[in-house]
């Protein structure tokens, strides 16, 4: 019996495009801290360094623009879910200490095209 949970299409390429993002930002230079990170509030998808600088990574992929593309998808309210989580995780690394700059950046794949928008929100 294989114990693996099955992924559904839409979770591979989900993750398909993560990988592909952690990738790019790490040959930009940027350092891996964590993925897939989770609270009720909401999640990050990865969590990188820039130097001193913390960055919450949205990893957005759609197959092409229709809808306003990738990165139009990052509404509002998934902004919000995503600085509460940020929020969530500087507290359980930096309680009692100054956090450190962070920024929200997100990177969007359409069509196989990878657009990284530093400072999105």
């Amino acid at each position: 019996m294989n114990d693996t949970p099955r992924l559904t299409p839409r979770q591979r390429i989900g993750n398909e495009a993560e990988q592909q993002a952690r990738e790019h930002l790490q040959q930009a230079g940027l350092r891996l801290v964590a993925a897939n990170v989770r609270y009720k509030v909401g999640e990050i998808d990865l969590i990188m360094r820039d130097g001193q600088t913390v960055v919450f990574v949205e990893v957005r992929s759609r197959r092409s623009m229709a809808w306003g593309g990738a990165a139009a998808s990052v509404d509002f309210r998934k902004q919000q879910r995503i600085q509460r989580a940020a929020q969530c995780w500087l507290q359980s690394r930096f309680a009692g200490r100054g956090w450190p700059e962070c920024r929200f950046d997100v990177v969007a794949i359409e069509g196989g095209q990878l657009t990284w928008i530093r400072q999105a929100f």
